[in-house]
């Protein structure tokens, strides 16, 4: 069954792509496995998935050693700065850095562990009181201090667009979010580069995936509903 969800989707991201002159090749699918336990990760990985995404440092942090090491895993939930010096050594990248004062923190801790940390500057562009993010037009001013610290590297920008029935609704959503990226590349900041818009989740992936999305996170749709009170 999983198996079967997880072939679903990429086969959805190739039309997708086949739809908007797209190369498959320029995404990368990220299986959203927030509250699953180990073995459904490890029926996933056996099914062929590398890239995981989860929400919290703790889910992180107890799943990592029990899995196979080539497992890139993403942080793509809020995430605290007194939780940062946990997962350093362990992510490929963070999604989700909203504030100077979070840079600062991943920039400090990363030192510690003389590596370079790629994060990406979550934008809340439907403007959602309750979500985090910065606002469009605070992304610029916080990539120029990011830019000088030299123990991050900026690779792009994510979004949680709205939920929807309709997917259709969030294509302008997905629209802004590519434009901003654009608009940005044409600065040519120091140490910031455009390469990744992770956006698209379970509901509307497809549709971002047609306005340029380099990552998508699908949970839902690889590993069916959650229960939120399994605790692992």
């Amino acid at each position: 069954m999983l198996a079967d969800n997880l072939k679903a989707v990429q086969e959805n991201i190739i039309k997708a792509c086949e739809k908007s002159n797209r190369d498959p090749k320029e995404v990368t699918l990220i299986a959203v496995s927030k509250t699953k336990p180990v073995e459904t990760l490890q029926e996933a990985y056996d099914a062929g998935a590398r890239y995981f995404g989860e929400n919290k440092v703790q889910e992180i942090t107890a799943k990592y050693p029990e899995l196979p090491k080539d497992i890139h895993w993403h942080m793509i939930g809020h995430l605290q700065r007194n939780k940062v010096k946990y997962i350093i050594d362990k992510v490929d990248m963070i999604h989700s850095v909203d504030s100077l004062r979070l840079a600062e923190t991943i920039e400090q801790e990363a030192a510690k562990h003389d590596l370079v940390m790629p994060i990406l500057l979550e934008v809340n562009v439907a403007e959602e009181e309750t979500k985090f993010g910065l606002g469009v037009s605070d992304v610029i001013p916080l990539l120029e201090e990011i830019s000088k610290m030299s123990h991050l590297k900026v690779e792009g920008l994510m979004t949680i667009a709205p939920f929807v029935e309709n997917p259709e609704e969030n294509r302008e959503v997905f629209r802004t979010l590519k434009k901003l990226s654009v608009d940005i590349c044409n600065k040519n900041i120091n140490n910031v580069n455009m390469h990744v818009l992770s956006m698209g989740m379970t509901g509307d992936y497809q549709v971002a995936v047609e306005e340029g999305a380099t990552m998508v996170r699908v949970g839902t749709g690889i590993f069916g509903e959650r229960n939120y009170t399994i605790r692992k």
